[in-house]
This record gives structure tokens, C-alpha cells and sequence, in this order.
């Protein structure tokens, strides 16, 4: 390795010498736990906007952060028409968003009100050993009924996630994960103005039920961006100019979700590890989020409108939709749906010209408690979107925090339908023959 990678190896905690305050730097028995004085939002940190999300309240006893966490069975909604019961915390899914700053002294009790044993794992937080919360393996589990205590120094600052380690594939399946935010307690990098947190997850929940199938593992019909689908998630609004962060979470069971952000260049600054030396960032316009991990991007938000913000893997864009499906692809129904309908009434051939048509179908009868597979009322037409799917909303101006409605294009800025005069102009006859060049270099 050598020059810039080497500059930036150097600079990654643990790889040339052990950690700071770590056991083997200091020779004590484990990590050194002395803290600082508890920080402060607007004195020592910008507070983090999770959309359709919620933070864990905290208060000071002694100089140490103390937290209660509750796992609890919640009655969550992914989107208007779908409902379902969860496992949660704080009566939420996902559960509220930890927000702390490095150096703070915290203390989590956490509660089980479930009826089942449970544990709390700190996903990428560096601690001692008996804090790591695998059940059977450093502690107990936590039995119904129980309130344990975790409690350590916050040692880092980035990203990282927390869920149930305690019969995880249920657990995490049911909703038990969170976001954990530790910001640094001296600046880092440029000064954002909006900084948003979004956990990417999946489900399956069958058409008709209510409950998510926690036993699962390839076909997840239900994909959330913090435990909602598209149309029921939140845009990210932000001021034209304004320097925008956001920190996504992947606690997906099976799946990794490329997020493509439209309009925009961005920076990965930070992974699960921690911030990204300047000199070993990269640009991009989708960012890959590993499950089980946690990437960060930056960006100024320069450009005004509504942005698209999805999983561009296409299946993760729907709710609802099984692989048992057939391919009606082209099929021809001619006659079919008259002679069908006497034996089912409103029966109607759909999917021979793909899904679009599926986001217009809400008139249609559906089973209970679930929803269209794609579909959210847009400006101009049908969004024929589902799932992980959200906007980023870009305005010169705005008033106040929520939703500015919809952008208004400024004239000459929209696809518009040609028109004959402009089709003469510029040569182009829609009823000749399309045409294609040899894809070989060109010469002459």
C-alpha cells in the first residue's frame, strides 16, 4: 500500500496501533471508561431529522445520560391500509433513534414487556465485553417482566445500529432494531445543515394477515425505509445551497439495498467504522448498504425539485408482491374476461403490459389489511413506485419543518409531449423505421 491509501490506512483506528483507551493501550483489564460532560444538542451537536421517526428522551443524573428502553409488542402501520403486529421498543417500529456525542457516559435500562426472553446488542459501538448484549454468550437473557442495566463510555463517533440479539431471526424480523448516532465531540469535516438518519428494512407480510412472517428468507414482499412504505414515507426537505447529510442503517434480514438518490453527486463519508479519511473518499450517485452495516453520504443540496430516493434493486420499489406470479407479459386476453366474469364477478387479465397500470387500481377491491403493489399520488400522474422509495424535496425557500407540497417547474424545465411543428423541425418521422448504429468505432 502506498502514498494517499497509505496516508488514509493510518488514519483508520486500530490498524497501525491499538485503539485509544482501548486495554491493550492503556494495560488495564478492559476499555478505559472515563467520560466527559454530557453533550449538549446546538452547543455541541446539530440534531438529526429521522423521517416518520422518533428519538429516545434521555435526562442527566450525575453527569451520565440514562435512557429506558421498553420491548414491547406495538400495532405498527407501513403505509395507509396496511397494519400489522410488531415487536418494537417504545412502543415504535423501528425503535426511537439513540442520540448521543463521544465521550458521554450512557446508562440504558432496558425493560421486557414481551413474552419472550430478549437482549440488547450495541451494533458497531465499541465497549467492554459484558455490555455486548449476545444473549447466553455475555449476559443472561432478559426474561419477561425483567429490567436489566447496560452501561459504558461512548468511546467513537458515526453510525451504528442497535437490535435484539436474543433469537435474532424472530427478533429483528418482528421490528427490534433502532438507530445509534454518536456525534463527534469536536467537529469533523464540513459543517452540515441537515442531518437525517433512515433504517432500510424488509418484511413479509402476506395479503390478509397481520402479523410479519418472521420465518422468511427470500421473499420479502414488504421494504421500508424507518418501518414505512412508499406512499406512507416522509420526504427529506431541505433549503437550496443547505449542506445535507444522511446516515442509512441496514438491518434487512437477507438483502442489501443499493440506494440511488436522483439529481445528485455525493461523497461517502463515513461506513460503520467511522469517518472516511477525506483522502480515500468517492463520489457517487448510489451507495451500497450491506446488511448488517451503515453508510453515510454528503452532499449540497444545489439543485431545487423533488428528487426521487429509492433501492434501485426494482423488486424493493413494490409492496406486496409474491414470486409465485405468471408472466403475462404479451398475452392477449381477447374475449377471456367476458366468459370469465359470470364464474368471477370483476374478474379482469392485468399484468400483460407490465405493472404500471397497478398504481391507478385503488378503487379495486383488495383482501384486508393490505395494499396496492405500487402507487402514490403524484403532481402529474401516478408515482408508480412502492416500497423503499422516498423523495428529497429541494426549495430556495420554505416555511417551516414539514411537507412544501409539491415543486412547481419553472417553464422550459418539464418533458413535455413533441409536438408536429418541433418533430418537421428536427427530422424526426415517429413512423419510420428506429434506427441504430453499429456500436464499432466510427470512422470517416
Amino acid at each position: 500500500m502506498h502514498g494517499r491509501d497509505a496516508r488514509a490506512q493510518s488514519d483508520v483506528p486500530g490498524a497501525k496501533a491499538p485503539r485509544e483507551n482501548s486495554a491493550a493501550a492503556t494495560g488495564g483489564r478492559s476499555a478505559r471508561q472515563t467520560h466527559l460532560p454530557p453533550g449538549r444538542a446546538g452547543r455541541d451537536y446539530l440534531p438529526i431529522v429521522i423521517p416518520n421517526g422518533t428519538k429516545l428522551p434521555w435526562k442527566d443524573v450525575g453527569g451520565v445520560k440514562v435512557f429506558h428502553l421498553v420491548a414491547q409488542e406495538v400495532e405498527h402501520e407501513f403505509a395507509p391500509g396496511l397494519k400489522a403486529t410488531c415487536w418494537g421498543y417504545n412502543g415504535q417500529v423501528h425503535g426511537p433513534t439513540i442520540e448521543v456525542v463521544e465521550g458521554d457516559r450512557v446508562r440504558f435500562y432496558v425493560t421486557n414487556r414481551l413474552p419472550a426472553h430478549t437482549t440488547v446488542h450495541w451494533h458497531g459501538i465499541l465497549l467492554p465485553n459484558g455490555m455486548d448484549g449476545v444473549g447466553g454468550l455475555n449476559q443472561k437473557a432478559i426474561a419477561p417482566g425483567e429490567t436489566y442495566r447496560y452501561e459504558f463510555t461512548v468511546r467513537q463517533s458515526g453510525t451504528g445500529m442497535y437490535h435484539s440479539h436474543h433469537d435474532e431471526m424472530t427478533q429483528m424480523a418482528l421490528g427490534m432494531v433502532g438507530m445509534f448516532v454518536i456525534h463527534p465531540r469536536k467537529p469533523v469535516g464540513p459543517r452540515v445543515d441537515r442531518d437525517f438518519a433512515i433504517m432500510l428494512h424488509e418484511w413479509r407480510i402476506d395479503p390478509g394477515t397481520n402479523r410479519p412472517d418472521p420465518n422468511e428468507m427470500t421473499d420479502f414482499n414488504i421494504l421500508t425505509m424507518n418501518a414505512k412504505a412508499f406512499p406512507g414515507t416522509e420526504p427529506l426537505v431541505v433549503r437550496q445551497g443547505e449542506r445535507v447529510r444522511i446516515r442509512f442503517g441496514n438491518l434487512s434480514a437477507m438483502d442489501h439495498h443499493p440506494i440511488h438518490l436522483h439529481g445528485y453527486q455525493f461523497r461517502i463519508t463515513e461506513t460503520d467504522g467511522g469517518r472516511i479519511p477525506d483522502s480515500a473518499q468517492w463520489p457517487e450517485t448510489t451507495v451500497l448498504v450491506p446488511t448488517g452495516s451503515t453508510r453515510t453520504i454528503e452532499f449540497v443540496a444545489d439543485e431545487p425539485g423533488d428528487w426521487a430516493m429509492h433501492c434501485h434493486m426494482t423488486h424493493h420499489v413494490m409492496n406486496q408482491m409474491g414470486h409465485d406470479l405468471p408472466n403475462l407479459i404479451g398475452v392477449k386476453p381477447g374475449g377471456l374476461d367476458a366468459k370469465v366474469r359470470p364464474l368471477l364477478p370483476g374478474y379482469m387479465t392485468m399484468g400483460q403490459t407490465g405493472m404500471g397500470d397497478m398504481g391507478g387500481m385503488h378503487h379495486m377491491p383488495v383482501p384486508s389489511n393490505s395494499i396496492a403493489m405500487v402507487g402514490g399520488k403524484g403532481p402529474y400522474d401516478e408515482i408508480t413506485m412502492g416500497g423503499m422509495f422516498t423523495l428529497l424535496k429541494v426549495r430556495a425557500r420554505l416555511d417551516g419543518e414539514g411537507d412544501p407540497g409539491w415543486y412547481t417547474l419553472p417553464p422550459g424545465t418539464q418533458a413535455q409531449l413533441a409536438q408536429e411543428d418541433e418533430l418537421r423541425r428536427d427530422g424526426i418521422d415517429v413512423e419510420a423505421p428506429p434506427a441504430a448504429e453499429p456500436g464499432g468505432a466510427r470512422r470517416g
